[in-house]
């Protein structure tokens, strides 16, 4: 799509979702079930920070728990009471409330939505070249590469 035939403005829930579900190779890709989500980025064509708006079913999670070493992340709840985890614990959030995650603190986190209710929340990030993301609690790396990114074992060796 071009920038003459690219959208001035859409309704974010008619966005289609991600035909892919996730980027994590499997054992991981499996845990993402649940998860939906629409790039209203790369609608308009942006090319400096992604957004999307991410459904998470009850039971689901936002990601692996993660920290990334150059990108800043942002959610910000619209409808649900998901629960953020980070390496300071958990915290109940609620419509309206919003978390940041700043690049390089090594803060790991994600969402998991331990309710009956779908959540439903905004999440903007940028993409900054060369970014990695580490997980803390399984054996999976990330490095991005030429725009996609590559997982491997901590040790190294490739999924």
């Amino acid at each position: 799509m071009n920038d003459s035939t690219r959208p001035v403005a859409v309704v974010a829930l008619e966005v289609p979702p991600r035909t892919r579900p996730t980027n994590y190779p499997e054992p991981f890709a499996s845990r993402m079930k649940g998860r939906e989500k629409r790039q209203l980025g790369d609608v308009f064509g942006l090319a400096n920070f992604g957004v999307n708006l991410t459904r998470l079913a009850s039971g689901a999670v936002s990601a692996l728990r993660h920290a990334h070493s150059k990108q800043d992340e942002f959610i910000y709840i619209l409808k649900g009471s998901p629960v953020l985890h980070t390496d300071e614990g958990r915290t109940l959030l609620a419509p309206g409330m919003c978390a940041g995650f700043r690049a390089g603190t090594g803060n790991a986190h994600h969402l998991i939505n331990e309710s009956a209710e779908e959540v439903l929340y905004l999440e903007v990030g940028d993409r900054s070249p060369g970014d990695e993301g580490s997980y803390p609690d399984d054996d999976l790396q990330a490095e991005l590469v030429q725009g996609a990114w590559r997982f491997t074992h901590k040790d190294g060796t490739p999924y």
